[in-house]
């Protein structure tokens, strides 16, 4: 029978010492898993190291998405596989990788309300912040508001070159609303400057030939959108909103007249491979 090993206070002392006190959390059962297994101290030395570097990971990624923004429920793994939404997988799975962000190309996730958008954009930004990647998520709206803000306090040329730097920009439900002059070219000057430069993710009820017709400025949305999708991976959505399968049960039944606005929105699709039938199924070979 194997004995529970006992850390002596100064085995603590020197790890708190050395910023590695987590390591105790796990260091009693890796203990014993070496005894057990007769591990030679390398390889010992090996499995502790290996659990302080995956803690100091989920820690980056936690504190990163937080300081993005990013809804913590809007992973990849908390998609409802049982959903009833379709999209190209095999797009999915490329832009899932983030070459597109080691590329500086960008994503518009398009579909009607409730489909997914969200959750599939928000997830992407946690796949970037568990790779270290600086991310800054921001519904459109609110974004347009803090930029006007900033004109007031002269803070105008700090708020946008923090968005023309981050690793991955992302924008939630743009042209929902029309953009005024001032909005149209905030979203004109981070457009350029982030072209072939850095990365950005939009999702938008609507299709970027819209967005033209709902900005102010007709030349500058132009040379925008023109900017941005010629650099763009299109993936659309379709299906039932995901937000009904949200609302709440009793004792397993949905409850009448519950309310289903909830987000988050639906992520990965499930395991049929159906492609959208309208528009046409995006290339991933562009751009």
């Amino acid at each position: 029978m194997t004995t529970t090993p006992t850390i002596s206070s100064e085995l603590r002392q020197v790890l708190r010492r050395l910023r590695l006190g987590p390591i105790l959390d796990t260091l009693p059962e890796r203990l014993t898993l070496a005894q057990q297994q007769h591990l030679p101290y390398q390889d010992f030395l090996e499995l502790v190291l290996v659990d302080e570097i995956a803690r100091r990971d989920r820690t980056s990624a936690t504190v990163r998405a937080r300081a993005a923004r990013l809804d913590a429920g809007m992973m990849l793994e908390a998609w409802d596989e049982n959903s009833s939404v379709t999209f190209d997988r095999q797009l999915w799975a490329e832009l899932a990788t983030l070459r597109f962000v080691n590329d500086a190309n960008n994503v518009i996730i398009m579909g009607p309300v409730g489909v997914g958008k969200t959750h599939l954009a928000t997830a992407l930004g946690h796949i970037a912040c568990r790779r270290r990647m600086s991310v800054v998520a921001e519904r459109a709206d609110r974004l347009f508001k803090r930029l006007k803000a900033a004109r007031l306090d002269g803070s105008h040329e700090a708020e946008v070159r923090k968005l023309i730097r981050v690793d991955l920009l992302l924008i939630d439900d743009f042209a929902l609303q029309s953009l005024d002059a001032t909005e149209t070219a905030d979203i004109y000057e981070v457009v350029v400057e982030r072209h072939r430069r850095a990365s950005t993710v939009i999702t938008s009820n609507r299709e970027p030939a819209e967005w033209i017709a709902s900005m102010a400025d007709t030349l500058l949305a132009q040379s925008a959108v023109d900017r941005l999708q010629s650099a763009s991976y299109e993936l659309v959505i379709e299906g039932e909103s995901y937000r009904r399968r949200q609302r709440p049960r009793l004792g397993g039944q949905l409850v009448a007249g519950s309310a289903t606005d909830a987000e988050p929105l639906a992520a990965e699709h499930d395991a049929q491979d159906t492609p959208p039938a309208t528009p046409a199924k995006p290339d991933i070979s562009r751009p």
